[in-house]
């Protein structure tokens, strides 16, 4: 539970890590990790045979479908980063590398090449510093959160994991050492750090014109894979509309980061 408040709660996160060096898997699949299939081999023979059945079968499926990679988290270092003064701890630092690297590792697999862990460890500590500067300037700034709009994100993250109520919410992370002031305060400060991404962002209305053209490169890709039908501009609007949000609010937050980064004290140890 105390990692899923941390991947789901993070609203900073997803369009940040992409705009601020997190690679495009950290933008988009934070809270994802892999499916793996387990087949037990049944027989009607004595034990011994059913154990050399089982083997069998499951080389076969090995074969045909290749275990999924571990991520390398051996030479990882207790504090991976410091910024201005605040620890990125390797407890932190995994959480989001491992998903990172499931998501990662899946599409390599698909394409027959391995992930580089070098090169996506790199993307995620960026984009861990980056956000850590934003948060941080958020609590710096004189921006205020209403408790309700609190409350309202507490709700998401009730139902995103499946809780009948705030009370075993907080119950279940206590029993993971969070306490419900701790939880809260977490939540203020991103929250305060999506406000400040979005006045910097200012007036991101997507225009007819840019709904037009992404939605002309989606039908275009879409036509070249032969992916079956192309829905209509309508159908997609609220999605490439969303999108293009997004887009901008990234571009704002890069932005945003490499100011702060120019004056502030960033040492990473990975």
């Amino acid at each position: 539970m105390k990692k899923l408040l941390f991947s789901l709660s993070l609203g900073t996160s997803i369009a940040v890590l992409a705009a601020c060096g997190g690679g495009d898997e950290s933008a988009e699949n934070t809270n994802e990790e892999p499916e793996t299939q387990e087949e037990a081999a049944s027989g009607n023979s004595d034990e011994a045979a059913s154990e050399s059945n089982g083997e069998a079968a499951g080389e076969e499926e090995s074969a045909g479908h290749p275990e999924m990679p571990e991520p390398d988290l051996e030479d990882v270092p207790d504090v991976v980063a410091e910024v201005n003064g605040e620890e990125i701890t390797k407890e932190e630092f995994e959480q989001v590398y491992t998903a990172q690297f499931q998501q990662a590792a899946m599409q390599q697999q698909m394409a027959g090449e391995e992930v580089d862990q070098d090169q996506l460890k790199e993307q995620v500590v960026e984009g861990m510093v980056s956000q850590k500067l934003l948060i941080q300037e958020a609590g710096n700034s004189d921006i205020s959160v209403p408790e309700e709009e609190v409350n309202e994100t507490i709700d998401q993250l009730v139902e995103q994991n499946g809780l009948e109520s705030q009370d075993e919410f907080f119950a279940a992370l206590e029993e993971q050492g969070m306490s419900e002031e701790e939880v809260r305060s977490q939540l203020e400060t991103e929250l305060k750090a999506n406000k400040l991404i979005a006045e910097e962002a200012g007036d991101i209305e997507p225009t007819e014109e840019e709904l037009q053209t992404m939605y002309d490169e989606m039908t275009s890709m879409q036509e070249e894979s032969g992916e079956g039908e192309v829905p209509s501009f309508e159908e997609v609007k609220p999605q490439l509309e969303d999108q293009v949000k997004m887009t901008k609010e990234g571009e704002a937050a890069q932005g945003l980061v490499e100011e702060l980064r120019e004056d502030a004290d960033v040492t990473i140890h990975l």
